[in-house]
């Protein structure tokens, strides 16, 4: 399989030299904006935490700024650019950008839009209040020169050893890693030593210049998919050996999520889609009867808070199931080494421009 897919390797890393060579060259133009942008994204494919890293920035940030949050609206069934309204729904955003909207409903301004640069010139328009923009996925948008570049890095597949499509993950080559202001690796274990930092910072060989941190998720406690009157399961620690979760993901790397569901003493069985799945009326009901035919004194369907904003606005699920399907909340938690990452992010967000 290697030796097949060498050359669409090949052929891919010599498409992304040409289009970066004409930005270099100024061939294609960067544009820059009167209002700070600050972009988030990655190099590889999918994984690697975005959303819930800009719902961190945003958390911590709404209280100081006029956020407005822009993203491309991965998968969604619409075109062009759509300011979110309380009035749509996944299938018009996104299922990423209609979990922020939803999540901060009333405290930032959000847009989806294929041209990053149309769709921040509609949002000021729409919205002159916004004094800060944060870019979600961004890092391949070379049109928009961020104040602010954030790539992120999961710890659990190291971009130095890993290789560009279709062959690995890598969206361009590893040390275009050096084109971020600030790197994070994400999905860190909680007790991720000094030397192991140490030596993240000696393989990823960083400017002086760049800035890295990292970054672990927290889960919280199981909230209902679906408003109840009876919460049924307030804490993934009340189940016992004899209970049963059937864990339901459609996400990139589903595996930390499924490592958590291990953590307790319930019986664990996974059913797993591919990335941004789409539930049909026939997913739902091999979902159910699998749910059925499983055996455990008490049990559950637990989901991840991505995959919750699908199912919610999903016509197909079952209503008599509603009380036995739930989602795991995740926040992303920074560690603090020689620099707090906000304060950080907030200096090179009014730093003067070079």
């Amino acid at each position: 399989m290697e030796v097949i897919l060498t050359p669409f390797a090949w052929l891919y890393g010599a498409g992304v030299w040409l289009r970066n060579t004409a930005f270099k060259l100024g061939i294609l133009r960067q544009e820059s904006f009167e209002v700070p942008v600050v972009s988030v994204g990655n190099i590889t494919v999918g994984g690697t935490g975005k959303t819930p890293f800009v719902e961190y920035i945003v958390e911590e940030l709404c209280h100081s700024y006029h956020i407005g949050v822009l993203s491309r609206g991965y998968k969604r069934h619409t075109k062009g650019f759509i300011m979110a309204r309380e009035t749509l729904g996944p299938k018009d955003l996104g299922d990423e950008p209609y979990q922020i909207y939803r999540k901060f409903l009333g405290m930032i301004t959000l847009a989806v839009c294929e041209d990053r640069r149309q769709g921040i010139r509609e949002m000021l328009k729409l919205d002159p209040k916004i004094n800060l923009i944060l870019l979600d996925d961004a890092f391949q948008h070379r049109y928009v020169k961020p104040k602010v570049n954030i790539v992120l890095v999961d710890y659990n597949r190291p971009p130095h050893t890993d290789r560009l499509l279709p062959l690995g993950t890598l969206r361009e080559p590893f040390r275009h890693i050096l084109k971020a202001d600030i790197v994070i690796v994400t999905k860190c274990p909680s007790d991720i030593s000094p030397l192991d930092m140490k030596l993240w910072k000696k393989n990823l060989d960083l400017y002086p210049s760049q800035e890295m941190f990292f970054s672990r998720i927290e889960y919280a406690y199981p909230k209902p998919v679906f408003p109840v009157a009876d919460v049924l399961l307030q804490n993934l620690s009340m189940l016992g050996p004899n209970d049963l979760i059937l864990g339901l993901t459609g996400i990139a790397n589903q595996r930390p999520f499924v490592k958590y569901l291990r953590n307790f003493h319930a019986q664990v069985k996974v059913i797993h889609y591919d990335d941004h799945h789409d539930y049909t009326r026939e997913d739902f009901k091999y979902i159910i009867k699998i749910f059925n035919d499983l055996q455990g004194a008490r049990k559950f369907i637990v989901t991840t808070e991505k995959d919750a904003v699908r199912i919610l606005n999903n016509p197909y699920f079952p209503h008599e199931m509603r009380s036995y399907i739930y989602y795991v909340p995740i926040k992303v938690s920074v560690n603090v080494t020689e620099k707090d990452f906000i304060t950080h992010l907030e200096s090179a967000i009014h730093a003067p421009e070079e």
